[in-house]
């Protein structure tokens, strides 16, 4: 199986892109995240792959890091959700992101993909609770409070903090993230009004 390619980009597609390996092009599909990082015609690039093999086809899909690649196998473990399915996923969603929406079980932060419609956003976000990935994922300190968010045992103040930040336009991601910082520094009884000011101030660095 090929797990990595190195070569010279040679063309993109909407969703695929051509890489050159001594002269030999393979095709691989990727996410829209993926694709925009991945250098201009010509340059070398580095693609981390998963192959797929059917009956039919074969078929590469590319990551630009192993994070990506194992949100994409997670992903596919959900029932309902393909291979197609779970690009749209990464094409809007970094995988700090999912890390996130899935500790929240924040199914509408999944639904913004094409192609996940209510029930299975609430399926991807239950089956996939605990199995978020440690590569390049989020910090420890962050998961812990997501997770007490998302079960619904983090204290009143850090809650309410969270969420004001967000009704301030930051996302869940953004705010329990800065939070976490504030409360291994502060302590977890700190006043709401206190966890909020730090964690703008946080969010401002």
């Amino acid at each position: 199986m090929i797990g990595k390619l190195k070569g010279l980009v040679d063309s993109f597609g909407d969703d695929v892109v051509l890489i050159d390996c001594g002269g030999v092009c393979y095709e691989v599909f990727c996410s829209g995240r993926t694709l925009q990082a991945l250098p201009r015609v010509g340059e070398s690039a580095v693609v981390f792959v998963e192959t797929i093999v059917r009956e039919d086809f074969i078929k590469l899909y590319g990551f630009a890091n192993e994070a990506e690649k194992s949100w994409f196998l997670l992903l596919t473990s959900v029932q309902g959700v393909g291979a197609r399915v779970a690009l749209a996923i990464l094409s809007v969603l970094s995988p700090s992101e999912l890390s996130s929406a899935v500790a929240l079980q924040d199914k509408a932060m999944i639904g913004r993909a094409n192609g996940v419609g209510p029930k299975l956003a609430v399926r991807i976000v239950t089956e996939l609770k605990g199995k978020v990935p440690a590569i390049g994922a989020i910090d420890a300190g962050t998961l812990g409070l997501q997770s007490a968010l998302g079960d619904g045992v983090a204290s009143s103040n850090v809650s309410d903090a969270v969420s004001a930040l967000t009704n301030l336009g930051y996302s869940s991601a953004q705010a329990s993230s800065a939070l976490a910082r504030v409360v291994a520094k502060e302590g977890e009884d700190t006043p709401t009004e206190k966890l909020i000011r730090l964690g703008l101030r946080e969010l401002s660095q």
